[in-house]
């Protein structure tokens, strides 16, 4: 779905990797730990600590490599589009490798991984289906792929798009699309991924006070955890549909 029909903004707009060089320096001011993080600790059906090997998509400034690393797993490697992005990750260090490149066409080899992550990045790609079949590729026989959205319901209610001050205060757009959750189920089945748990986060006091301008979304989700596991079956024909009439 196209964002344009959901924006209240107007923001001017930079395309991703643009955008995210700019923001490196203060995405971490701005990206809350209730987002994505918070959602990582209530899963029930990712085994961190049995993961030898995990992929990180989307990487970005490590936060969620660093997350990974203290919940036990065993050697990571991180992939981002962006290299100024890359620059704070490395300097973080929770990577042991880190690669330059597409999270639709990471270069990594395959069947490699046992854990997949990918947190925050799915609203800056067209092609949801080119991500799962990617994360299909490189993923281990019995692998787990972890994904963090921001709620395509917030998006939409809010008009809001990944945005970022910049430097001259400027509120400044990264390309956004609206992808909703049967879009996701869509994608991943016909990758033959098997959904194991879904669970949405929502506005509550927590938020509200990490921020009060949000007080008046109280109740909406503004995020959302899928955990899929790889099946070896036949991928299937796939109806999931978006809206009713």
């Amino acid at each position: 779905m196209r964002f344009d029909d959901f924006d209240t903004r107007g923001y001017r707009t930079l395309d991703v990797r643009t955008g995210y060089g700019q923001w490196a320096d203060t995405y971490e001011d701005t990206v809350q730990d209730t987002m994505d993080l918070a959602l990582l600790d209530r899963l029930t059906e990712a085994d961190w600590g049995a993961a030898r090997r995990a992929a990180d998509l989307g990487c970005g400034t490590g936060r969620t490599g660093a997350w990974l690393r203290a919940h036990g797993v065993g050697a990571i490697d991180g992939v981002d589009l962006t290299p100024q992005m890359l620059d704070v990750a490395r300097k973080r260090g929770a990577h042991d490798r880190l690669f330059e490149a597409d999270v639709t066409a990471t270069g990594l080899a395959e069947r490699t991984y046992d854990l997949l992550a990918a947190s925050l990045i799915d609203e800056h790609l067209d092609d949801l289906g080119a991500l799962y079949r990617e994360a299909w590729r490189i993923a281990a026989g019995t692998a787990t792929f972890v994904l963090v959205a921001f709620h395509p319901h917030f998006i939409m209610h809010t008009g809001m798009p990944t945005h970022f001050t910049a430097a001259d205060g400027e509120d400044v757009a990264i390309t956004t699309n609206v992808h909703l959750v049967s879009e996701h189920v869509s994608a991943a089945l016909a990758a033959r991924w098997r959904l194991a748990e879904l669970r949405e986060r929502v506005v509550d006091d927590e938020w509200v006070t990490v921020k009060p301008k949000w007080a008046g979304f109280r109740g909406h989700p503004v995020s959302v955890a899928y955990v899929w596991h790889k099946e070896s079956r036949p991928a299937p024909s796939v109806h999931c549909g978006g809206t009713v009439s």
